[in-house]
């Protein structure tokens, strides 16, 4: 199938970004992308995340057959879709597996998102949501609840999911997750973070928000 072309080969192209990144394993994290209300295209299964191409980008109808049965889809289709039913204003999913972001979600802490004003401006406060196990429809329904207050979640014992209005939206804010959980733990190696003042994060909201 030809159709889509241009947009899976930028699938593609974002997911051997994650993997280059360190932010998955060959084996873990998924990426889709809607192009409209009845077609999204998404990463297949069983693929080397690191090599994948956009041949092995599938096409995924919004009641969830799959239009390119010679593919086996990743098994978080349905967390996916029921993002997207949850959001109609999300274009593109990631879903990963960062080290230290994933520490958090294991851990079942919240991040600091107000350490620097980047990460409060371009991912407010990530939510945990408790752990389902992979695949489930009970988990597809925790994280599409979720979503609705937050463009990054953490998914307890499992990873992390950044939504956003575009691919690289969505995968920025993956890796900026991961970058505040980085400092979150170095901070406190350091002898403990030193948050941003209430007055500041006003303004850091402002400036975003008008």
């Amino acid at each position: 199938m030809t159709a889509y072309t241009a947009q899976k080969k930028e699938v593609a192209h974002y997911m051997r970004r994650l993997y280059r990144s360190g932010l998955t394993t060959p084996s873990g994290g998924n990426i889709s992308l809607r192009i409209n209300d009845e077609v999204i295209l998404i990463t297949a299964s069983q693929t080397d995340k690191g090599r994948i191409k956009s041949e092995q980008i599938g096409q995924l109808r919004a009641d969830g057959k799959n239009l390119t049965p010679g593919l086996r889809l990743s098994m978080e289709s349905g967390m996916h879709l029921a993002i997207y039913s949850a959001r109609p204003d999300v274009v593109a999913i990631v879903h990963a597996h960062p080290v230290a972001a994933t520490s958090f979600a294991a851990s079942h802490r919240d991040l600091n998102c107000n350490l620097i004003g980047e990460t409060r401006a371009l991912l407010g406060q990530p939510l945990i949501a408790p752990y389902a196990l992979m695949g489930s429809e009970e988990l597809a329904q925790e994280v599409a609840r979720h979503s609705r207050n937050t463009n990054a979640l953490l998914m307890a014992n499992h990873g992390a999911i950044t939504l956003g209005t575009t691919l690289l939206e969505a995968y920025d804010r993956m890796e900026l997750l991961e970058s505040c959980a980085r400092i979150n733990i170095l901070s406190e190696i350091l002898g403990g973070a030193k948050p941003i003042s209430p007055g500041h994060l006003q303004a850091i909201d402002r400036l975003i928000h008008p």
